[in-house]
């Protein structure tokens, strides 16, 4: 009999360590998988923003002014203006605020929306297959929302930097301090709403095209994976779209953001759009600058996917270690 209890306690023993061993497995996995989205995702944000860096500043600088008509001439004009009286690194001005605010919303971005990729997998039966479109554009805006929740003040200054000389003021923490003293902490969070209204369709069209992009490319293809250049490709397709859909209020933000050293007072979103309307007309007042987000957008949210996307296939192979090659 004591025999056959302490056998009953090794097949007991067998059977339960296991599990407990895949427990702590289990978690280091998913420690690993949310550190390499985040690493991925704030590097993905940095290339992508230094790359059309000098483009973001004009297109802000127009969108924060009501007096000027945008056009591509006009943007040339005044990069080439800026650069010869300012310099050719102040074509980057405002781009160490922006580096503050993209790596961090980036990363927070790209690693929500793998979470919230697993979450309305789980949800709906999808395990370990591709979203249905429904879910798949809930995942990107989830995304999209989250990131710029908790990183909105950063993009509040940024702008600030991007329209303003850099004598008024010096640094980040310049800005913070001149807005907080002298119109109220508040103020960062001018333009939130039309932010969180924008990015709704923004992330979700962006992230849903990219994602079904992929999608039909594997099927039609027979590639389990896209090429780097079709990664890019598939990636400016969902810039285009997504930021074509989501621009009103982008420049209702800009113009919110920007008014308390441009002179303006905007008290709402709709207060907003009514004044650009009525100054400046419907394409030429919510719609400046698009003409420039068309070249612009489709190349940085293409070098954001695919950076993210060779990021996290490279960091995969690092921590597999060598092996055979198949």
């Amino acid at each position: 009999m004591g025999n056959g209890v302490r056998e009953g306690a090794v097949e007991f023993q067998r059977d339960v360590e296991p599990v407990t061993a895949r427990i702590p497995a289990e978690d280091n996995q998913e420690k690993k998988k949310v550190l390499n989205s985040l690493m991925a995702g704030a590097l993905a944000g940095a290339v992508a923003k230094t790359a059309v860096a000098p483009l973001d500043r004009t297109k802000i600088m127009f969108q924060g002014s009501s007096g000027s008509d945008f056009s591509l001439q006009e943007a040339y004009r005044l990069i080439y203006h800026t650069y010869l009286n300012e310099g050719f690194w102040s074509l980057w001005r405002g781009n160490s605020a922006t580096m503050v605010r993209v790596i961090p919303y980036a990363a927070i971005q790209f690693c929500a929306h793998e979470e919230y990729k697993q979450i309305l997998g789980n949800y709906y039966g999808f395990q370990g297959k591709a979203l249905t479109p429904f879910p798949r554009f809930i995942a990107g805006s989830l995304a999209g929302t989250t990131a710029a929740m908790v990183t909105y003040p950063l993009d509040m200054v940024r702008a600030r930097m991007a329209v303003t000389p850099k004598e008024m003021y010096s640094s980040i923490v310049h800005v913070f301090i001149r807005i907080s003293r002298e119109e109220g902490l508040k103020t960062l969070y001018r333009g939130f709403t039309p932010t969180i209204l924008g990015v709704i369709p923004y992330a979700g069209l962006s992230f849903f095209t990219y994602e079904t992009l992929k999608k039909v490319h594997a099927e039609h293809s027979g590639k389990a994976q896209p090429s780097p250049p079709e990664r890019l490709l598939f990636g400016a397709c969902a810039g285009l779209i997504g930021q074509s859909a989501s621009y009103p209020l982008d420049v209702v933000r800009r113009r919110m953001q920007t008014a308390g050293v441009l002179g303006h007072t905007y008290s709402s979103i709709l207060l907003t759009m009514q004044e650009i309307v009525r100054e400046e007309g419907l394409v030429r007042g919510l719609y400046k600058g698009l003409s420039m987000n068309w070249v612009k957008g489709p190349i940085a949210v293409g070098i954001s996917f695919t950076t993210f996307d060779l990021t996290q296939i490279l960091l995969r192979k690092l921590q597999r270690g060598p092996g055979p090659q198949r």
